[in-house]
């Protein structure tokens, strides 16, 4: 039963109350598993450029960005870095005070080699007029990780990833956001300009809006372009209610209800409100150092000449529809290309009468359209690429995690774990129509995408909804297309230790 303050937190979020009881009953419905066809492999759902191919594209997007097109570089930088670090919590809390795990000695014995070394020695001296090594040989290694941690040290237990010093140059270390400023300027820049925005959570817009404002320049002068730097937060209409084990509301202690972000998924708004003909979408932990960013760069700009190439036909044959002088013959090619290029398969295609067969593809070539890379599947927990039935009875590509799949289904399980190729978030985007009008996002995803976790707040069991995934049901009713490319674009860092590897040093 809500109650009249309700209406009014509600109404402060702009969440309706017919949304609220949505989410109230898909607790107690529950989420469908996907139906899956299998999983997506090379010839199967993945491309697999040649290298005069790799060429070709390349030339196709510089080609594009020529004609002076909207480019923007999106990047989702809200999360806080504490996950990064909770080895490193756990150090501090022990009992111990010396390295003990394998991850704590690896830490310490290495220490020297993170950017972000300088940085806090001279912090460590300014407060103990102790240094790193000093204070290591003293025994004080929970020093070093207090420093390391805490608010009135470098705070990285608190401050979001794309604020840490990830990387080493001679002229000083770089952030993730700094990285991602030089990605942008080296294969999105249009006109001169290297359009970049950020989602950014609210506490840290300020300090993230100041660093970019410290570091733009410099960057700007150094590549030859103009930044037109932006920022948003995660929509409070996009939090989801939370609910108690039985389905209920939850209510904190107050009597108010308690709602929580909605996940990544929640950014398709925010992604809804760029005005771009094409959007890169790449995580802000996925940066490398300048000596290995050509590789990066060049299948940057492969799977973008592969987007614009695959939506230029998709656009020809759009307006050849329009025109209504088109033979039986071009739509079989057409419907040639629906299915094993933008890999959209109907079971029963050929029993259309051509009228019918015009609205199908009229329906499946007007949608936006994301190229996404992928890479050899070695091991790293997240989604991948399947083939899975939609809701129409088609089926077509997209990336799924392992909750959205049938634990107790062994065909599907055993897909998900047979599946050769991972997803990195390697994504560019177009999301315009071919008349040139933006597409509504939000009318692409597939509500019945969600899922529901079990969390706790204050000791209290609770039930918490995530809206489709981003790159998931968020992208559900997109044309994918998925193109391998090299492992080396693909270094995440979910650890502090993940810095120590080569690809970071």
């Amino acid at each position: 039963m809500l109650q009249e303050q309700d209406f009014q937190q509600l109404a402060a979020k702009g969440i309706t109350q017919s949304k609220l009881e949505q989410q109230l009953s898909e607790f107690k419905t529950g989420f469908p598993f996907l139906k899956l066809e299998g999983p997506a492999s090379i010839g199967n759902g993945i491309m697999a450029p040649t290298a005069e191919e790799v060429k070709e594209y390349v030339r196709v997007w510089n080609g594009y960005k020529a004609e002076g097109k909207k480019i923007v570089k999106f990047v989702p930088a809200s999360g806080a870095a504490s996950r990064m670090f909770k080895d490193m919590f756990a150090f501090v809390d022990a009992e111990y005070d010396v390295p003990t795990t394998p991850f704590e000695k690896a830490y310490f014995d290495n220490i020297g080699k993170f950017a972000f070394y300088d940085a806090l020695d001279d912090l460590l001296k300014g407060q103990t007029g102790k240094g790193i090594k000093q204070l290591m040989a003293e025994g004080e290694y929970k020093a070093v990780a207090k420093g390391m941690l805490s608010a009135d040290g470098l705070n990285y237990g608190q401050l979001p990833k794309g604020m840490l010093l990830f990387h080493k140059y001679a002229d000083g270390a770089r952030t993730p956001m700094e990285e991602h400023l030089v990605e942008g300027a080296m294969y999105a820049a249009s006109n001169g300009e290297s359009k970049v925005h950020f989602t950014v959570s609210h506490e840290h817009l300020d300090f993230f809006r100041q660093k970019v404002a410290e570091k733009a320049d410099g960057y700007a002068e150094k590549f030859g372009v103009r930044y037109d730097i932006t920022f948003s937060e995660q929509k409070p209409s996009t939090d989801t209610v939370a609910a108690n084990p039985d389905g209920t509301p939850f209510r904190n202690e107050d009597g108010t209800l308690l709602f929580r972000p909605g996940g990544h998924g929640a950014l398709i708004e925010n992604l809804n409100e760029i005005d771009a003909d094409v959007i890169f979408v790449k995580n802000i932990d996925n940066v490398v150092p300048d000596r290995l960013k050509d590789e990066t760069v060049e299948w940057k700009q492969v799977i973008a000449g592969i987007l614009v190439t695959l939506q230029r036909k998709a656009f020809a044959y759009l307006n050849l529809l329009d025109s209504g002088t088109y033979t039986h013959g071009q739509l079989v090619e057409i419907a040639r290309f629906v299915k094993h290029e933008l890999c959209c398969v109907k079971a029963d295609l050929k029993e259309l009468e051509d009228a019918e067969l015009v609205i199908y593809l009229r329906k499946k070539l007007n949608r936006p359209m994301r190229v996404a890379g992928v890479v050899k599947n070695v091991g790293e927990p997240g989604g991948g690429p399947f083939l899975a039935y939609n809701q129409d009875g088609t089926y077509s590509l997209q990336i799924l995690e392992s909750s959205q799949i049938d634990k107790n289904n062994e065909t599907y399980m055993r897909y998900f774990t047979e599946g050769t190729h991972f997803n990195p978030v390697d994504l560019v985007c177009a999301v315009k129509d071919y008349k040139g009008n933006a597409f509504n996002l939000p009318d692409f995803v597939d509500r019945a995408t969600g899922f529901i976790s079990q969390k706790s707040k204050n000791g209290r069991e609770l039930l918490a909804l995530e809206l489709p995934g981003l790159w998931n049901g968020a992208m559900s009713d997109w044309n994918t297309i998925f193109v391998e490319v090299p492992l080396g674009t693909f270094n995440p860092v979910k650890t502090v230790n993940d810095l120590l590897r080569e690809q970071h040093q």
